[in-house]
């Protein structure tokens, strides 16, 4: 997934860690983001809800937001083709 992500912007793949935030760390911005959800949906023939990307909640602003940590991306990813699998 970190090939792709820095296939789809700006950052280069050593810069991508498993603690990476994508927009605090990796400064994806929402064009880059989209672009990266899109190509791990085509790669993974997955469907990446995003709707809930970078809402606020608990007085965290919204760029906070856990699920935009690398590693809690991947597990949802990681989760999204299991489940795809077992149907």
């Amino acid at each position: 997934m970190a090939g792709i992500i820095a296939e789809w912007s700006d950052v280069e793949r050593d810069e991508i860690r498993e603690d990476s935030h994508l927009v605090e760390d990796l400064k994806l911005d929402s064009v880059d983001l989209f672009d990266v959800v899109f190509a791990l949906e085509r790669e993974f023939d997955i469907e990446l809800p995003i709707e809930n990307f970078g809402e606020e909640r608990d007085g965290q602003e919204a760029i906070q937001a856990p699920e935009l940590l690398m590693n809690a991306f991947c597990a949802r990813i990681d989760r999204l083709v299991a489940q795809k699998a077992e149907a």
